[in-house]
């Protein structure tokens, strides 16, 4: 067998004088790396500049949504949005509260940045399930019991709510254990329970205590509903008892299990 050439020993000193393979792969990945974080620290000091430096994404406008009672000006005026300044540095979370704080009307606001001039207020407005009268003008109460506006005019299909708790005598018992916030709750529930049918014709809720509490219909036909507890059973039992008793002027749910009518 022929030896070796002296070209070929040559060749061989080269390739084994040069690096290893995967030394060499390690310093190409490290070039990468070092490309790529150059390229990220310029992308990072262009998106800063463009959030926080340029004028392609300031603060212009204010939009509201959601509004039936309170108008887009009142909501703007009270949400201070600052204008002028880097869309990304609106403090929509301090928005958002001063918004709830000082508009009891509003049960939710959402406080967005639409991209790239706009800050959106979504307003979502408390509803009112009962009214008090007070001073010829009316509370509002929405579905949680929370009294948070005072009306000159009463909104429409609202029924009212009667306290007719006595300070003194058998009912004053009531008041001192359960206040008159928690008799208003009892209410609440009730009106939340009452069929849909029935709900449209609720003139009005009369609270004497916490268990005996009944409803006025408009064509003058009463609803003696007694406590909250069991509201679902009670409202199940008075569709059926409206059905037999269709004529009748007087219901009786307070015991859902032994319902009764009378009058006609």
């Amino acid at each position: 067998m022929a030896g070796t050439t002296t070209a070929e020993r040559g060749g061989r000193q080269r390739e084994s004088s040069g690096p290893p393979p995967v030394r060499r792969l390690r310093r190409r990945h490290l070039r990468l790396i070092i490309i790529l974080a150059i390229a990220l620290v310029f992308l990072g000091s262009g998106a800063f500049w463009l959030l926080y430096g340029s004028d392609l994404a300031r603060a212009e406008r204010v939009s509201v949504s959601g509004t039936r009672v309170l108008t887009p000006g009142q909501v703007r005026e009270v949400a201070a949005v600052p204008l002028g300044g880097p869309l990304a540095m609106v403090d929509t979370e301090t928005i958002a509260s001063r918004l709830r704080r000082e508009m009891p009307r509003i049960a939710a606001v959402d406080v967005v940045r639409s991209w790239p001039h706009e800050i959106g207020l979504k307003i979502t407005e408390r509803t009112p399930v009962l009214l008090m009268e007070k001073g010829g003008e009316f509370v509002e109460i929405d579905a949680e019991g929370v009294r948070y506006a005072t009306v000159s005019k009463a909104p429409r299909g609202v029924p009212r709510l009667e306290l007719t708790v006595r300070r003194s005598g058998t009912t004053a018992a009531s008041l001192r254990r359960f206040g008159e916030e928690r008799l208003v709750r009892e209410a609440v529930r009730i009106v939340r329970d009452v069929p849909d049918s029935v709900a449209r014709v609720t003139r009005s809720v009369n609270v004497r205590t916490h268990d005996d509490i009944s409803l006025k219909l408009t064509d003058g036909r009463e609803v003696v509903w007694g406590s909250a507890e069991k509201g679902a059973a009670k409202g199940r039992t008075l569709t059926a008892l409206l059905k037999v008793a269709p004529d009748a002027r007087h219901f009786d749910v307070s015991v859902p299990t032994a319902p009764a009518s009378s009058g006609g």
